[in-house]
């Protein structure tokens, strides 16, 4: 009887061995599970367009913290960083009065780094003047702790024709 006895002493030690450890891994991937904020393509969209927008209404307040510190503006007349940017929205040497989003593709990587295309045509005030021109604008974005940041904003013109692959 002793014998039985050790032995359902040390069977319940390895179940509630076992049991505690499954309990702590289960606590432990909730834990990161509800930390980690993953990003639906919805909402990448949506970050985008509202960026759209903000630069529509010259919101630098919005842009400073969405343009990360080292970003790269690559436009038809030269490609700079993000002082240079905020700056010319500031003055409306660039005016970027309304982008109309004719399509748009998302890709993920690891859930950090996001790519945006979007087929846009864009109203703009350049230099004393209206402009319409026919875009595909890359933009890259990264998470960084709980928010997405913009690294690069690049402006392709392109043919009225021309189409995304999705």
């Amino acid at each position: 009887m002793l014998f039985w006895h050790k032995k359902f002493l040390t069977n319940n030690k390895h179940c509630m061995k076992n049991a505690l450890l499954g309990a702590l891994f289960v606590l432990l991937f909730a834990q990161c599970s509800t930390t980690k904020k993953y990003y639906s393509e919805a909402e990448v969209i949506q970050l985008s367009k509202d960026k759209w927008q903000w630069m529509a209404d010259k919101d630098l307040a919005k842009l400073e913290p969405l343009f990360h510190e080292n970003a790269r503006f690559v436009h038809m007349s030269g490609t700079w960083g993000k002082a240079r940017e905020l700056e010319i929205i500031k003055s409306g040497s660039i005016w970027y009065k309304k982008a109309d989003v004719h399509d748009t593709v998302v890709k993920y990587f690891d859930n950090n780094t996001f790519i945006v295309w979007n087929r846009i045509t864009l109203f703009a005030h350049v230099r004393g003047e209206d402009v319409t021109t026919q875009f595909t604008v890359t933009e890259v974005y990264k998470r960084q702790g709980k928010l997405l940041q913009l690294l690069d904003l690049t402006f392709s013109s392109v043919r009225d024709t021309h189409a995304l692959e999705h």
